[in-house]
């Protein structure tokens, strides 16, 4: 059986990036490792998941939350790094 670590392990992606398109899309953290692994292999993907992390930080500044757009800018500056192919 493959636990949550496992699967992010295996998404190409950080727990970071996992939970960023969980708390986007409102689904599961499980749920969402599949959904990264499946956009880090499609040609729109990563462009896909930069503006998913993007939306993500306004939302959280929109609430005030300034520590977690802080940590989800954070979150993005490790996808560009990682994912040259999410700079637009």
């Amino acid at each position: 059986m493959l636990t949550y670590e496992d699967c992010v392990g295996l998404c190409e992606l950080t727990e970071e990036e996992v939970e960023a398109i969980a708390e986007h899309e409102h689904i599961p953290e499980i749920v969402a490792t599949e959904l990264g692994c499946y956009l880090i292999h499609t040609d729109d993907g990563v462009p896909r998941i930069r503006r998913i992390i993007l939306d993500d930080i306004e939302m959280a500044e929109k609430r005030g939350d300034k520590r977690h757009a802080i940590t989800l800018k954070l979150v993005l500056k490790h996808f560009v790094d990682t994912h040259p192919q999410a700079v637009c």
